[in-house]
């Protein structure tokens, strides 16, 4: 991962991670329930937006090297772990 996009991804993550703990509270705390819930939708975007960028930076690195590699057997395993991690996030 290039420094630049892991660095981003920890700082969104580290922004996640106080997302949940006040999640937490919430719920300690016996907030309204659509409230909770409209936080919970924040946090599964802001992971989608992490899980966005990690598979940006994958295609542009591991994917585009086994690309111009030239490796047939590593350009289709790269391809069918992209599909398949794609197919999961659907879920």
């Amino acid at each position: 991962m290039r420094k630049d996009i892991k660095a981003s991804c920890q700082k969104r993550l580290s922004r996640i991670e106080g997302q949940v703990r006040g999640l937490s509270k919430m719920v300690e705390e016996d907030r309204y329930c659509i409230d909770i819930v409209t936080q919970i939708s924040a946090v599964r975007a802001a992971l989608r937006r992490v899980e966005e960028e990690v598979l940006r930076d994958h295609v542009s690195h591991c994917v585009e090297h086994a690309i111009t590699s030239g490796n047939k057997a590593d350009q289709r395993e790269k391809i069918a772990e992209l599909m398949a991690v794609i197919g999961r996030s659907d879920r």
